[in-house]
């Protein structure tokens, strides 16, 4: 397993400084904003990190590059699923790995909180890149929830370029200390866990018969 981190480590920091810089973090967080499996946990706080430890990156740029990214993939999400419609999405969505009780979740999620829930939605595990699914089928204003997005991508960037900024702090990590590398993702998937818990996972639960 340390191998593996170790070699997805190496290419994510060879693509950075060799040229991929922002418009690999950009292209990474679109990613991850649509359906593929792409944590932005492993993304954003590596990019400051290295930017901290080696001035080819700002901090700043870092997080922009992100938050342009997130919105681009949730726009994507977002114009697929309002011009698909909701038949179309509820029959072949599982195929792109937006299966029918995800769907049920999302709108669920969306008819709870609002418009306001996009914003929170960029902040939580796992809704994060299902909220574009039912806004888009009920055809939310896409500037409002363009605005929404934004903000709420911006808030997130910056507070996993925080922990990468943290991160960097951590002397046995910059030396490449492996097993400290994994208590900062373990801790991160903790805090992660715990959010989803309480934030998404309860308020998405079926209601009892």
């Amino acid at each position: 397993m340390n191998a593996e981190i170790a070699k997805v480590i190496d290419w994510y920091k060879t693509a950075l400084e060799s040229g991929g810089g922002y418009p690999l973090i950009a292209a990474l967080m679109a990613a991850e904003s649509t359906v593929l499996p792409i944590p932005s946990e492993a993304v954003i706080p590596f990019a400051a990190w290295r930017a901290q430890a080696s001035g080819s990156l700002s901090i700043t740029g870092v997080v922009i590059a992100g938050t342009a990214g997130s919105w681009i993939g949730a726009t994507i999400m977002y114009w697929a699923c309002r011009l698909a419609g909701r038949p179309l999405i509820l029959r072949y969505g599982r195929y792109v790995g937006i299966a029918e009780p995800k769907v049920h979740a999302a709108e669920q999620w969306a008819a709870r909180f609002g418009a306001f829930g996009v914003f929170v939605a960029r902040l939580l595990p796992v809704i994060r890149h299902l909220i574009g699914v039912p806004m888009g089928i009920v055809q939310m204003d896409f500037r409002l929830y363009s605005i929404f997005t934004l903000i709420g991508s911006a808030l997130w960037c910056s507070v996993l370029a925080w922990v990468g900024v943290a991160a960097g702090t951590d002397e046995k990590l910059l030396k490449g200390d492996l097993t400290h590398i994994l208590l900062w993702l373990l801790g991160l998937i903790a805090v992660l866990g715990s959010l989803y818990y309480f934030l998404v996972h309860r308020f998405m639960r079926k209601p009892k018969a």
